[in-house]
């Protein structure tokens, strides 16, 4: 069900509200551009200063805008087992094909720990879960084994793996097997972690560059080794705006890159800042490579 280029959407603010126009834009800027997925009130929409209001607006914007056309991955995590079980419940009855639930962050739980906050939510609702393991924002990385054993609960589908560690593809395939889905949460290692078994990404980049994105998805898993070649050929073009979307923190670059290409204003909420001068260059200079801004 989830594969291919899914799109980790911004939130557009304006006045420091949420800004439903641009987002409502951005939505079909994707549904025309062959994005395979999005993925509302993530780490890159800025989740963890929205509003309980406002995070459910967002799922629900974003449900009602894809009208089905594509599946939506609605953001529910929390450091809180109670947080995460509420939000993923108003997404599944909001009409969500999915959720993507973050580990918790800042209170470090044990294997066992992060096993029975999963287990609590997949017992709670009757959509596909997909785990999210970003060790490098929540301090905590989920072990294989725990993986597994959430992979026997009927919801558990799959993990958006930001680890960066690509063996990690090939840990959980043996594992858990093929129909376990593995999607990168690393834009810089996509192509490689297709090659490795992966069947796609929940992509920052995609925001600026959905067609780049699901051409080098829907390529990178074929199996033809030309249009493999081909897939790699688009991987290179866009390494560098991968690069520059992370020289400050996500999402402050890719929404300045957005705003370049009229697709939203660049705010962010405190604490993020918009992107410093160097970093508004280099973005830029790889909005140009990859022919994505003519200036």
């Amino acid at each position: 069900m989830f594969k291919g280029s899914n799109v980790a959407l911004v939130t557009p603010f304006k006045d420091n509200q949420l800004d439903e126009e641009n987002y409502i834009k951005l939505i079909n800027f994707h549904l025309e551009n062959g994005t395979n997925g999005l993925v509302p009130a993530g780490t890159t929409g800025e989740s963890p200063t929205l509003s309980h209001k406002e995070h459910e607006k967002v799922i629900e914007l974003c449900i009602n805008e894809a009208k089905g056309k594509i599946p939506v991955i609605a953001g529910t995590g929390s450091n809180s087992t109670e947080e995460a079980i509420s939000l993923t419940k108003h997404a599944e009855k909001a009409g969500a094909d999915g959720a993507l639930v973050v580990t918790p962050y800042y209170n470090k739980p044990t294997q066992e720990g992060l096993y029975q906050h999963y287990k609590a939510i997949n017992d709670s609702c009757g959509i596909p879960i997909i785990i999210y393991n970003i060790p490098g924002r929540s301090v905590i990385d989920m072990s294989v084994d725990t993986m597994a054993r959430l992979f026997e609960l009927k919801n558990i589908s799959g993990v958006k793996d930001a680890t960066g560690i690509l063996e990690r593809v090939d840990q959980q395939k043996s594992k858990m097997g093929k129909e376990f889905i593995q999607l990168t949460g690393e834009d810089g290692n996509a192509f490689e972690f297709n090659k490795r078994g992966g069947v796609g990404c929940i992509s920052v980049t995609a925001n600026v560059a959905p067609k780049l994105c699901s051409e080098m998805q829907k390529l990178s898993l074929s199996n033809d080794n030309e249009k493999i070649s081909e897939a790699e050929n688009i991987d290179k073009i866009l390494q560098p705006l991968h690069k520059s979307l992370f020289i400050e923190s996500n999402p402050s670059p890719v929404k300045y890159a957005a705003k370049l290409l009229n697709l939203c204003d660049d705010s962010v909420r405190l604490p993020l800042v918009t992107v410093m001068e160097n970093t508004k260059q280099e973005v830029k200079k790889a909005l140009k490579i990859a022919n994505l801004l003519n200036e």
